[in-house]
């Protein structure tokens, strides 16, 4: 039997097990896009180390982070009282507006403002 995996959703709820439980929502919504910078920063400097310093790609550190990005993506939904599947959806929707029939360059390059 195949295993489907984790759902979004499920993902969520367990991440959020280990929310400070002290924070007010406001809270929870200020740390949750403090954390998404530090950790894409994070993230960001180990493919520099990769591109711009001779490094190996470090493939599981890199993993680690882009884990921790989802953590905090997690919080900023809860914050909002949405759900990640909430928050996916509505991104492909908007990205099936912006590109019907998949990505094109001048459809990137010329977007309309509620894009």
């Amino acid at each position: 039997m195949k295993d489907k995996g984790m759902k979004v959703n499920e993902y969520q709820r367990l991440a959020m097990t280990t929310l400070n439980p002290k924070l007010d929502k406001r809270d929870v919504l200020i740390n949750s896009v403090m954390g998404l910078c530090g950790e894409a920063g994070e993230a960001i400097d180990i493919v520099k180390k990769w591109m711009a310093q001779g490094h190996e790609l470090d493939k599981e550190h890199l993993t680690k982070e882009l884990g921790d990005i989802a953590w905090y993506l997690a919080e900023a939904a809860t914050a909002l009282d949405i759900s990640l599947e909430e928050i996916f959806q509505a991104n492909i929707d908007k990205l099936k507006k912006r590109y019907p029939e998949g990505f094109e360059i001048q459809k990137s390059l010329v977007r309309s403002e509620c894009d």
